[in-house]
């Protein structure tokens, strides 16, 4: 969540520990990862979430979870002011629920995971919906949304159109003595209910090898589970050598000449990956029953994520000023949505002053896109300063300085410039251009180049002194292979020469010099001011470096 907010979603890590409130959407555990390690009071969930989370990390207190249910409003007094937060549905799977945030901070919706129909968003306050074309009478300041399918063109079937493709293809096998159904995750257990109500049979999920399955199932829908291991309808693992145990049961029953098994697998995963690299940026009708693979396995569309086509639906009617991606798989500003949307953030807006960005006296407002994109720890604002205009090369040679000289440099957002822009991520300054620095060092074996302004002495009779320093900057582990770029030995000769034009103008610099440097991975340094203008100078000169 963007700095400067007292609460934190879905996440338990070091920096959330520092947060007042915290709250869980759902039970998955890619939404509470750390929670064991890093879990502080509160912890705002459902019961059945909270229930479901106790079940998998049993050495949690259960005092830590505070309700709240779909529908829901809790109205919490916190230190920077009072703020409201309400539970919707978030269609995603049991106990599943959106968060809507309402205070100084503004409005902001965040999913969780979620699957956008038109049944959830009407549950949102009609102040946040658009109507018959027009823009919501308020419109959210940030929406952090389940993108997981955001990139993909395959039009998504609806959960219930899914179900019944599974009980259709279990209607044509009649002769199957045994059908092998991969559900054993939350949010498919509704399929395993649809399939025990419909032929009238419980299911046998293995207690000792699916333990998380059996155990959330007893939670979920304990009617349906049986304890036959004879059972027709049965769970069956579907991530681990998944396809060589299904061939393996397939062989058995040809060799036996028995009727093979139904291997049923629901998910869109299979979908998008075989359909994504055919039809490229056209959208993908679904086929409108179970489509069988080489290995013969049988497989259906069912998805507890929203389709592309959904998020731009559900957008269009939200209309809100910036998205923010929480998934990997999508930034936001791949939706058409963002692309098409832009909006001027005022110096006064609520969530802009959380961000604690110093902005300069007389400058503009910033032009920012709508989207802000995350990953599930971070998010990035493609905001402009003045660290930008050094380009992506320069902040590499930033970051090496060392930090004597690098505290005499004041890095200022100018936001109103027009020139390239460096990531500002929603925690604070972009970490980018360091790790970049730190990957580009090791790999290719390269120190920073560091320069100690103060050994510069601008004192009559020092000038030889310091352009010998600057010879010095050449990297002492450089290998011969990379000085081989520089042409031979005369080369080399004739940068050291050139070294004295460092001083006062880097416009006579060779391309040897310049190869040299491109080399060691570095950029060529700014021009040092000229030592003969500092020797005449009455006044003793100042050590800055000028962007």
């Amino acid at each position: 969540m963007p700095k400067g907010l007292p609460f934190s979603v879905d996440t338990f890590s070091p920096i959330s520990d520092r947060k007042r409130h915290h709250f869980l959407t759902h039970a998955h555990k890619d939404h509470s990862v750390g929670i064991s390690t890093y879990s502080s009071y509160p912890i705002y969930s459902t019961q059945i979430t909270k229930t479901l989370i106790l079940q998998q990390f049993p050495q949690l207190d259960s005092s830590l979870f505070v309700g709240i249910e779909v529908g829901e409003t809790v109205v919490i007094d916190d230190l920077d002011g009072t703020f409201s937060v309400t539970a919707f549905d978030a269609n995603h799977c049991i106990g599943a629920v959106m968060f809507l945030f309402e205070g100084n901070f503004g409005h902001l919706l965040h999913t969780g995971d979620c699957r956008l129909t038109p049944e959830c968003l009407q549950n949102l306050p009609e102040i946040y919906i658009g109507r018959k074309g027009k823009k919501p009478k308020c419109c959210l300041d940030y929406v952090f949304l389940d993108c997981t399918f955001g990139k993909s063109f395959i039009m998504i079937p609806s959960k219930h159109s899914a179900i019944q493709q599974v009980i259709n293809c279990i209607w044509k096998h009649p002769e199957a003595p045994v059908v092998y159904i991969t559900c054993d995750l939350l949010a498919q257990d509704e399929i395993l209910v649809e399939i025990s109500r419909t032929f009238g049979s419980k299911v046998y999920v293995d207690r000792v090898n699916n333990a998380e399955c059996y155990q959330a199932l007893t939670l979920t829908a304990p009617e349906i589970l049986s304890e036959d291991s004879l059972s027709r309808f049965q769970v069956f693992e579907g991530f681990v050598n998944f396809y060589e145990r299904a061939r393996a049961k397939l062989t058995e029953a040809r060799a036996n000449f028995q009727p093979e098994p139904l291997f049923i697998r629901p998910s869109a995963q299979w979908y998008v990956y075989d359909e994504d690299s055919k039809t490229g940026s056209q959208r993908k009708q679904m086929p409108a029953g179970a489509k069988k693979d080489s290995f013969g396995v049988w497989h259906v569309c069912f998805s507890s994520h929203s389709s592309k086509e959904e998020l731009e639906w559900a957008l269009q009617l939200l209309q809100p000023k910036r998205v923010v991606s929480t998934t990997l798989s999508c930034r936001a500003m791949e939706l058409d949505y963002v692309k098409k949307h832009h909006t001027q953030v005022t110096s006064d807006d609520p969530m802009w002053k959380l961000m604690e960005i110093n902005v300069e006296e007389g400058s503009s407002s910033p032009q920012v896109s709508t989207v802000s994109e995350v990953t599930a720890t971070t998010g990035v604002s493609p905001l402009k300063t003045k660290e930008s205009q050094l380009g992506i090369a320069e902040a590499k040679q930033l970051t090496s300085m060392n930090q004597s000289n690098r505290s005499r440099i004041e890095l200022r957002l100018n936001l109103s410039s027009s020139n390239t822009r460096t990531p500002l991520t929603l925690f604070g300054r972009a970490r980018l251009a360091l790790q970049d620095s730190h990957a580009l060092q090791e790999q290719n074996k390269v120190l920073p180049i560091n320069i100690d302004l103060s050994s510069m002495k601008p004192d009559k009779g020092h000038e030889q002194e310091s352009i010998s320093q600057i010879d010095s900057y050449r990297h002492p582990n450089i290998s011969e292979e990379r000085e081989s770029v520089l042409q031979g030995e005369n080369d080399l000769e004739m940068v050291k020469s050139e070294s004295r034009f460092y001083v006062g103008s880097s416009e006579n610099l060779s391309e040897s010099v310049r190869k040299l440097y491109r080399s060691m991975n570095v950029l060529v340094p700014r021009p040092l001011p000229s030592l003969v203008k500092l020797m005449n100078s009455n006044k003793r000169a100042k050590r800055s470096f000028q962007f």
